[in-house]
């Protein structure tokens, strides 16, 4: 048992595991990764492993183009396998406000150097064989959004992390945070204390619980995500691009030989972590396949082939959804060496590498490589501490997910 860490980091999901990976490669020595479950077990192999660039902030894009390009070289720094499919993406508007969104994403994604343009029906029919977009407002194509099986990440990043010198500590729990003076002192566990500095909250759906023990509130909310898997479907490639139908917040991409659907439901459920029992798995989550259906019905006008499918795969997760719908990631305001990652808001996978080495590199400097202020925990007023208000606006945020400003 490690009795003594420069840096502990709770949660071995993908922004656990990349922090954790990123602190060891930066020059910490002594790193223990933490998690009560089996690594990379939770709502990150659940994911669909898609990356969208083109964000709703210049920052957030940013990170989402360094993310992909770490996703790129990934086995390269880790010397962990990663396969992937630069496939590209395709984002429909069916709406004049949706295409005048599109004209904004453009034009953001040109300004920070990423290759984005409109794209013609047929063309994106040619890309696409399975897409009818006749009648549609506006199309555009990202070439190099790519995505991959999910697990490959954390898992990745946990491994790598342990090779290069971090105590990987699986179906361990945390019970305590130990803090003196309004610094952090140690973690407490099921298997005996370490004493450290330093504390990262990556522990997704469990973080706000984590952070309370050091009497501090995560503005975050649980909510459940489900995609599906079709069977085999004629005429899917892996090399045909993700879809994405804002105004009904929908996506496609090819998987096994068929298709993935996923989406953001209108009246998303939401959990409080708390109420759960303390062996709660995300494998124990209920799901409902009733609102992919749903979902899927909204865009067969698009894609004529969703009229009848048949399931291979249902899954589901508990991403974190935030007021605004961005991460949240920084220092703890009052508890001097606890960080927060989390806030994924249905983004984290993807954009993981990218956090993952900023807040490394924020722990070790003393300030960040760029300016982060706009994922600040602090960043939410008075009203935000109102759990009512809280849910409803991470609700808000869920079901306007591809067009919320």
């Amino acid at each position: 048992m490690m009795q003594d860490a420069e840096a502990v980091v709770v949660g071995a999901g993908a922004l656990g595991a990349s922090i954790a990976f990123h602190l060891v490669k930066a020059g910490k020595q002594r790193v223990a990764l933490i998690d009560k479950h089996a690594l990379a077990s939770q709502t990150s192999p659940r994911a669909a492993g898609l990356t969208g660039q083109v964000r709703t902030t210049d920052l957030m894009t940013q990170l989402a183009m360094l993310a992909v390009k770490k996703i790129e070289r990934f086995e390269a720094d880790t010397g962990e396998p990663l396969v992937y499919v630069r496939s590209g993406s395709l984002k429909i508007a069916r709406t004049p406000e949706h295409h005048a969104q599109l004209q904004r994403e453009v034009a953001r994604g040109r300004r920070l150097g990423l290759e984005i343009d409109f794209v013609t029906p047929t063309e994106a029919h040619r890309l696409m064989p399975h897409l009818d977009a006749t009648d549609v407002q506006g199309i555009t194509y990202t070439p190099s959004d790519l995505y991959l099986e999910p697990v490959q990440i954390p898992l990745g990043y946990a491994r790598a992390a342990g090779r290069l010198g971090a105590t990987v500590m699986p179906h361990t729990t945390v019970t305590g945070i130990a803090t003196k003076h309004g610094a952090v002192e140690g973690v407490l566990t099921d298997q005996g204390e370490i004493r450290t500095a330093v504390v990262v909250d990556a522990a997704g759906a469990w973080a706000r619980l984590v952070a309370h023990m050091a009497h501090h509130r995560v503005a975050i909310v649980p909510t459940r995500h489900q995609l599906l898997i079709t069977e085999p479907i004629d005429g899917v490639t892996p090399s045909q691009p993700i879809v994405r139908v804002i105004d009904t917040n929908v996506y496609l991409r090819p998987e096994k030989g068929g298709l993935m659907l996923g989406g953001y439901e209108p009246d998303p459920v939401q959990y409080d972590m708390h109420q759960l029992p303390p062996g709660f798995q995300i494998g124990d989550l209920a799901l409902d396949i009733g609102v992919l259906r749903r979902l899927a019905d909204t865009v067969v006008a698009q894609v004529p082939v969703l009229r009848a499918f048949k399931v291979r795969e249902h899954r589901g997760g508990l991403p974190t959804m935030t007021a605004d719908g961005r991460l949240i990631v920084g220092p703890v305001p009052g508890v001097r060496g606890l960080f927060v990652a989390g806030g994924c808001c249905v983004g984290g996978l993807s954009i993981s590498p990218a956090v993952g080495e900023m807040l490394a590199e924020w722990i070790v400097a003393g300030t960040p490589p760029m300016d982060m202020t706009p994922l600040a925990p602090e960043r939410f007023g008075p009203e935000d501490q109102l759990e009512e208000r809280l849910q409803a606006q991470c609700r808000w945020q869920y079901a306007h997910r591809y067009s919320a400003p």
